[in-house]
């Protein structure tokens, strides 16, 4: 999953408005943002196939310290407690939240990914494997995605107009990645670009909150 996971850090905004929408773009999409460096590091793999999936190229047959689901769980902890460390919010409501979107990454990736995803270590790895029915893996990712602006859409401080726009742009780039576009050239190439993207999408949802703004309008 890609765009999808970003439904879930506009419904995280929706109930912890303090929450930049940056920093919770950054959290929906952790593990991926230390899967890439690792695999550019020889830590975790990944295989390039062509037509490893209706939807991609990629058998992702070790990322036991970012994927396992008790890896997960323990980031989620870390990444939330950081926040509450970091940032001091008022409530401990506010790094929970956060910790919950980064966990919300390993669920969502649950439904679509064949089974590599392990339970511990690298062992007893699980997956819905809807990757395999392309039509449908986009539908959903189109569903949290769209679900999710549409919920946020009387929070402060976020732009109305542009973020329905940003969101088209995401389901252009995911229909593209999804039914038109080549394999990656290399798992490296594939890491570095998934790398760019995560940072270019954070400092847009940085650009598309206004501080100190009203609540719009439904």
């Amino acid at each position: 999953m890609f765009v999808g996971h970003y439904g879930p850090s506009f419904v995280a905004k929706k109930l912890e408005p303090c929450v930049p929408l940056w920093v919770l773009f950054l959290a929906v999409q952790f593990l991926d943002v230390l899967w890439a460096p690792l695999v550019l590091l020889g830590v975790e793999k990944v295989r390039i196939i062509p037509h490893f999936t209706a939807s991609n190229a990629l058998d992702l047959y070790y990322m036991p310290y970012t994927h396992g689901l008790l890896t997960a769980l323990a980031w989620s902890v870390a990444v939330g407690g950081c926040y509450h460390f970091v940032v001091r919010p008022a409530n401990r409501r506010t790094a929970a939240t956060v910790g919950v979107a980064v966990f919300s990454h390993w669920i969502l990736d649950a439904v679509v990914h064949v089974p590599d995803l392990p339970l511990y270590g690298n062992s007893a790895k699980v997956g819905f494997g809807l990757w395999n029915a392309r039509a449908l893996a986009y539908t959903l990712e189109s569903v949290l995605l769209l679900t999710g602006i549409w919920l946020s859409r009387r929070t402060a401080r976020i732009r109305p107009i542009p973020i329905w726009g940003f969101g088209g742009f995401l389901l252009a780039i995911q229909a593209y990645n999804t039914f038109l576009a080549p394999p990656p050239t290399s798992d490296r190439a594939f890491a570095v670009t998934a790398l760019i993207a995560y940072a270019v999408f954070a400092a847009a949802a940085w650009r598309l909150e206004v501080s100190g703004a009203a609540p719009h309008a439904a």
